[in-house]
């Protein structure tokens, strides 16, 4: 049972639900003990489970007939949502027995029970006093200044209350309250600790690669590009109709120029050939090799014809002929 009292004590603050745990594990073992029956209260209204801390300090009470814990015990009906009764506790004749601080404790108590009741204004009047005004620090100062200056806030006073906060803050060495942080919320001043540095800048999107040009000749052929075809070998095979026709008359007439010219021109040796045109007129070349020297005419002009000859045998001298 001590062990789960001093692990009860240890955890309180960091751990309550811990904290309560131990407690009640040491009420289990010792239960008819006044003071285990206070560490189980004062955990289980540390953890949140009002009901269970307002029954175990009713018991403490009974066992030992102390009310320092009254102040406690109000609060406990305040979580439970029964302001009503906070507010007759604090106007019992126990409130008389009570200590400077427990009495101080019991104001703060009854302010909040007022506020729960919409009643802001009510909740000021409740906590200013002598005590309020006093220039000497005693143990209830800071809890005291807090709590007037909370209800300041609420009150819509925040020019007092700015104040009020500031002065806590000026005396909360230790940091039981949050009094810095609310006056700097009233004032709209950040603190470094919550600022998160600049912004990073966002990423610039990438640029889409292009697509790359594919091959005109891999390209399907569609059923459009098969009509242009069409269409294009329609205009070609008109276009070479007549330039057809023209070469054939233009063919005639090279046979008949031709026949005309053989019967009329003079040969120089048996050796030359009759079937050349006049397309081509042949030159003897000391080589042997045949140079084609084109005519120019008018309209198609035919593929030049060539004709390799043969140079005539030389005739024997007189000198070497054979006998």
């Amino acid at each position: 049972m001590a062990r789960h009292l001093v692990m009860a004590s240890r955890f309180l603050e960091d751990d309550p639900e811990l904290a309560y745990r131990h407690a009640m594990a040491a009420q289990a073992r010792g239960g008819r003990v006044g003071v285990v029956r206070e560490a189980a209260g004062i955990a289980a209204y540390a953890a949140g489970h009002y009901d269970e801390a307002l029954a175990e300090l009713r018991a403490a009470r009974r066992i030992t007939g102390d009310s320092s814990y009254w102040p406690v015990m109000a609060d406990c009906e305040r979580g439970l949502g029964r302001p009503e009764r906070a507010l007759s506790m604090a106007g019992s004749a126990e409130v008389g027995r009570l200590d400077r601080a427990a009495q101080i404790e019991m104001r703060i108590v009854a302010a909040g029970a007022r506020r729960d009741l919409g009643q802001h204004d009510a909740a000021v009047v409740t906590l200013q006093g002598p005590e309020l005004q006093s220039a000497k620090r005693a143990p209830w100062t800071v809890r005291l200044w807090y709590a007037y200056a909370d209800a300041l806030l609420a009150a819509g006073r925040a020019d007092e209350a700015e104040d009020w906060f500031g002065r806590v803050a000026s005396l909360d060495d230790l940091g039981e309250t949050d009094a810095s942080d609310r006056l700097a919320e009233i004032q709209g001043v950040g603190f470094l600790d919550d600022w998160e540095g600049p912004a990073e800048p966002e990423p610039e999107p990438e640029p889409e690669p292009e697509p790359e040009p594919e091959d005109a000749g891999s390209l399907p052929e569609t059923g459009q590009d098969r009509a242009e075809d069409v269409s294009e070998g329609d205009e070609r095979a008109e276009n070479d109709g007549p330039a057809t026709e023209d070469v054939g008359a233009s063919a005639d007439l090279s046979e008949a120029a031709e026949s005309s010219a053989v019967g009329t021109a003079p040969s120089e040796s048996d050796d030359t050939p009759t079937g050349a045109g006049p397309s081509a007129d042949l030159v003897e070349p000391s080589s042997g090799e045949p140079v084609v020297e084109e005519s120019v005419r008018s309209g198609p002009v035919p593929l030049p014809q060539v004709v390799f000859t043969e140079p005539p045998p030389a005739e024997p001298q007189d000198d070497d002929r054979l006998f």
